[in-house]
């Protein structure tokens, strides 16, 4: 009697899920095209774009040839070295001199009490001169025109925040159903944002464009100095101040290089998903437990030799059709999504690994910087 109650709730449970991420989908899309908009304001505005960068000698210059490349925008280019060992600074000197637009600055020492690349951000907004700053990583490359249609969109709605998902270059069935699954869990926050929920945020590092104003009035980084996850906490202080956001996903509009394996992107979450959790030990693992829980009962279902049970046991197959709806917007095949429902196993494994990794070091290295625990709680933003 149990296990069917069990049983028949999981499979409500997914239903639920599926039908909740269907509809947060009728809210998400990618930035529009520049012909979608019949009459384009006139956009005299200047754009200050910001990167932190350290040790980025093999894509760095690849993402400065994009952004000067940038159509219908009166654009800077402040790059904030932090650090490099490696010849970073060389090819950001070599590009200064053959095009005015560029800045360079150096941080030779981290200050006390920041993250690198939280501090790098501060210095290079602390400098800019435009009326809106975008925030990019430094291995990102840009559509050309893709600042000028944001610009659009913010004078459409009077938003002072765009943001959006990257694309990468993936390698490998697992990778692609791997970011088919992160970018479907953002569904609900992009959605949120786009609707002028209450309460609602939203905030990628790849793309962060914002009023400049808004940014002064937020804090900007000096409020986020010890947040791993400034991208995210940057909207956070954003809608606290009023500000509006609007998410896209940016699939073809912006492209990172920042994991092309499952293997690597998990990798790269080590330091980001307890920091998500606002390094809440119990939460953590509560919710890895609780993710546990349902893919046993999803297991034992299908082996439960009882109709209710093998109904539970393919409900997470329920997944399938939002995130090929999810596929085709990032301009993949269908069959991308087709391994996103068991991505579920990997995700409780990332999630395990970030939090045993910080809790077992005390605290993370990043930036070959180590930053105790105790620092990163008390300077998180929540």
């Amino acid at each position: 009697m149990w296990m069917t109650l069990l049983y028949g709730g999981m499979a409500a449970l997914f239903l639920a899920i599926t039908i909740a991420t269907l509809r947060s989908l009728r809210w998400v899309g990618r930035l529009p095209a520049w012909e979608s908009f019949t009459t384009p304001a006139p956009i005299p505005a200047r754009v200050s774009v910001v990167i932190a960068a350290r040790d980025e000698e093999a894509r760095i210059e690849g993402t400065l040839r994009h952004l000067l490349a940038q159509r219908g925008v009166d654009a800077e280019v402040i790059v904030v070295d932090d650090r490099s060992t490696d010849r970073t600074n060389e090819v950001l000197k070599r590009i200064a001199r053959e095009d005015a637009r560029v800045k360079v600055k150096r941080v030779e020492a981290l200050p006390e009490g920041w993250l690198g690349k939280c501090h790098a951000c501060h210095v290079g907004a602390s400098v800019a001169t435009g009326d809106w700053i975008l925030f990019t990583d430094a291995d990102c490359w840009l559509k050309p025109d893709v600042i000028a249609r944001a610009l659009q969109v913010a004078e459409r709605d009077g938003a002072d925040h765009i943001s959006m998902t990257p694309g990468t270059v993936i390698e490998g069935f697992g990778a692609r159903a791997w970011h088919v699954f992160i970018t479907t869990t953002f569904l609900d926050l992009i959605a949120g944002v786009n609707r002028d929920k209450p309460r609602a945020y939203f905030g990628i590092g790849a793309f962060n464009l914002v009023r400049t104003t808004a940014y002064r009035d937020c804090g900007g980084h000096e409020a986020l100095r010890l947040t791993v996850v400034d991208d995210m906490k940057l909207g956070l202080l954003l809608s606290r101040a009023g500000k509006r956001t609007r998410g896209f996903l940016g699939m073809g509009d912006v492209e990172c290089h920042w994991g092309t394996t499952l293997r690597g992107m998990v990798k790269i979450m080590e330091k980001n998903y307890f920091a998500a959790m606002d390094y809440r030990l119990g939460l953590a693992l509560a919710a890895s437990a609780v993710w546990l829980i349902m893919t046993s009962l999803v297991v034992s279902g299908l082996f439960s030799g009882t109709v209710v049970g093998v109904v539970a046991g393919l409900s997470p197959l329920a997944m399938v059709l939002p995130s090929v709806i999810v596929a085709r917007r990032l301009g993949w095949s269908w069959l991308s999504a087709v391994g996103m429902p068991f991505m579920a196993p990997v995700f409780v494994y990332t999630l395990l690994n970030s939090t045993l990794v910080t809790v077992r070091q005390g605290g993370i290295r990043w930036r070959e910087t180590f930053y105790p625990l105790e620092t990163l709680r008390k300077g998180n933003v929540r």
